[in-house]
């Protein structure tokens, strides 16, 4: 499950996303150059292999780790873009292009919004798209939206099958919230007992109107981190986890999604600022600046694995503590995060920068969560999901182990 917004107004357009997959599902920051291609070459995507193009821009991508393609990603000329599953009456098909794809083929062959829409639509209908877009369930497939946006505009991308329907967004708020919503297109095509169960009309609420207040890239953030409870802690259902909100975390039996990937970005004429976390959970995650053509040596490409070579991982010891018991943890590093990002915000680092600094705040952090003895507020059967996906990952039982601790 995930949740993508944007705010158009004159002169830019403001775009967040949270990208919401399996806990353990490491996703990963990619950066690929411009690079010019062969006549005749082939890509290789998820599934299958479609013909290559002359040319393809430079673009940063977040994606799941076992993927070709990407959740949330931008390019050298400023279009960025972000997915979401939705669930619809179409068949599921064979093997094609997963909505992952689509949005990284988008980005490597347009210079604009515009033209991104027409990869995407001319290549679901002469590819279709399919195949297995889960993690731990292989067989778990969707259909897909988008948000396509770059410093002048934005537009809504809805599938189903091979059904395409699109709404340009020329000035204010739109989200998407994995439920089909472009009027008409929508009431033909949504599956609504699937729908129902993404939590998407809830979450989608908030996000449309919370974009709509937003004044720039930290009330964005702001929005990412929310829990919908007015507090710290998520609101955990037996059914659907903690999905009634933009920042998700799993557990339910429906449902078990978490987010593992945060981004927003300020595009605009003379230039885009993009902000990731390049970890999960952006209540716990700090937003650090990234540029599309300045790529970082982040250490090796995670896995699904515990590894404290990996900054994904290495923050998953602060995240998976720290919820369980976020009354009492979150607020011991909340505020000087926020500090931090408001600095980075006045005058923004060199990114390299800004990981090095980033990354030393994780270390205190985790320290200093680590050194309290919190009891696991969750409920039971919250604490019995996650102590199965520890396990599965290999995770240690303190930072100790990891050499996190100085």
């Amino acid at each position: 499950m995930c949740d993508t917004m944007v705010m158009v107004e004159p002169g830019r357009v403001l775009f967040a996303k949270n990208s919401d997959r399996d806990p353990n599902e490491a996703q990963l920051l990619d950066w690929q150059p411009r690079c010019t291609h062969r006549p005749g070459d082939q890509v290789r995507a998820t599934w299958i292999s479609i013909d290559q193009v002359a040319e393809t821009a430079a673009v940063l991508l977040s994606r799941p780790f076992w993927m070709w393609g990407a959740e949330i990603g931008a390019n050298e000329y400023g279009v960025c873009i972000g997915n979401e599953a939705v669930f619809t009456r179409e068949p599921y098909g064979r093997p094609g292009l997963t909505g992952m794809d689509l949005l990284r083929l988008a980005l490597e062959r347009a210079d604009t919004a515009a033209a991104a829409v027409d990869v995407i639509t001319s290549l679901l209908e002469r590819y279709g798209q399919g195949g297995g877009c889960g993690h731990e369930n292989r067989d778990f497939t969707y259909h897909n939206s988008f948000i396509v946006a770059d410093p002048r505009e934005a537009y809504v991308v809805e599938t189903a099958g091979e059904r395409w329907a699109t709404e340009r967004v020329t000035a204010g708020a739109r989200s998407i919230s994995n439920g089909l919503t472009i009027p008409g297109f929508a009431e033909r095509h949504a599956d609504r007992l699937h729908t129902h169960f993404s939590r998407c009309a809830q979450r989608r609420a908030f996000t449309q109107a919370s974009a709509g207040r937003a004044t720039d890239v930290g009330d964005l953030m702001a929005v990412l981190r929310d829990h919908g409870t007015g507090g710290w802690a998520p609101d955990y259902s037996p059914v659907t986890g903690a999905l009634g909100a933009p920042c998700v975390h799993p557990s339910g039996l429906a449902a078990a999604s978490q987010t593992t990937a945060s981004w927003v970005a300020e595009l605009t004429p003379s230039g885009s600022s993009h902000w990731v976390t390049g970890t999960a959970a952006p209540c716990t995650g700090l937003f650090k600046p990234v540029s599309v053509t300045e790529p970082l040596d982040l250490g090796p490409e995670p896995v699904d694995r515990f590894d404290d070579r990996c900054l994904w991982w290495r923050h998953e010891l602060l995240h998976r503590r720290a919820l369980q018991d976020p009354e009492r943890l979150l607020p011991r590093f909340a505020s000087e995060r926020a500090d931090v990002e408001a600095r980075w915000r006045e005058e923004r680092p060199p990114p390299a920068a800004a990981f090095a600094e980033a990354d030393a705040l994780l270390r205190t952090w985790t320290e200093r969560v680590y050194a309290e003895q919190p009891h696991d507020r969750r409920p039971f059967w919250v604490r019995r999901y996650w102590q199965a996906r520890d396990r599965r990952a290999g995770l240690p039982a303190t930072p100790l182990a990891t050499g996190v601790s100085a």
